[in-house]
């Protein structure tokens, strides 16, 4: 049954209710994942390249190998250019 506007209010409900508790499960994981990366902090282990590596299991390989090569590329140019004398900021 639709409500007195024309707008099945009950599935809004539903809809709403869901993306609620999808919302709150979210947040539920992120307060998980933060307590494994302090675990991991608190073993001695660099968050940073932890999350680096977790950015490149994403990857397929040839994605990571582009990535890689392009990374390899600048960084030779780089390192073949003269220095540049640095100026002062106006």
């Amino acid at each position: 049954m639709t409500d007195t506007i024309g707008v099945p209010g009950a599935r809004i409900r539903s809809f709403v209710e869901r993306i609620e508790q999808l919302d709150t499960e979210l947040q539920e994981l992120n307060e998980a994942k933060k307590e494994v990366f302090s675990e991991a902090k608190g073993e001695g282990f660099d968050v940073k390249i932890l999350k680096e590596i977790i950015k490149l299991r994403k990857q397929d390989q040839e994605e990571r190998d582009e990535r890689d090569s392009l990374l390899d590329t600048y960084m030779r140019a780089m390192d073949a250019a003269e220095p540049q004398p640095v100026g002062k900021a106006a």
